[in-house]
């Protein structure tokens, strides 16, 4: 998507909508509360699964949510294992029988397992701004959550 993104319609009737631009109405509510995982993860990926359970805002993460979480997690315990690495041998190192340094092999998979965690939380509306992008037309859950709200522009006949 080109642009910067958007900031979530909850934080828009908080602060206001200088721009008057129209609120995204039709905001997706997925159902589910995403808790327990998978019982093929590891046990270090179960507690960094439970750590981020235990730390987001209820209603976050949902149950559909569940195979983009699981990327996150295990890129998130790849990337602490290949900090740890760093950590112990350094981010260089010499190459077997001469005294040549390289970069630690360990260097882009830290680098490769951010860049997963970073997409995996952004793309798949982990963080407000990005479920405010996605669009659902022809709802039927109702009326929307935000509508008895007004601006802060708003001038009230109070």
């Amino acid at each position: 998507m080109r642009g910067r993104k958007p900031k979530p319609t909850f934080l828009k009737l908080v602060a206001g909508n200088p721009s008057r631009r129209p609120l995204n109405d039709a905001e997706p509510q997925p159902t589910g509360d995403l808790m327990k995982p998978p019982e093929w993860l590891t046990e270090s990926q179960r507690e960094i699964w439970q750590t981020a359970i235990d730390s987001s805002p209820p209603g976050l993460l949902r149950s559909i949510d569940e195979s983009v979480f699981c990327v996150w997690v295990i890129a998130k315990d790849m990337h602490r294992n290949a900090a740890e690495k760093i950590a112990q041998s350094g981010t260089l190192v010499r190459i077997p029988n001469s005294n040549y340094p390289i970069q630690s092999p360990w260097v882009p998979v830290l680098n490769r397992q951010a860049l997963i965690m970073l997409k995996a939380c952004s793309e798949m509306g982990f963080t407000p701004s990005s479920r405010s992008r996605v669009k659902v037309e022809n709802t039927t859950r109702g009326k929307n959550r935000f509508a008895g709200l007004k601006d802060i522009g708003e001038v009230s006949d109070d």
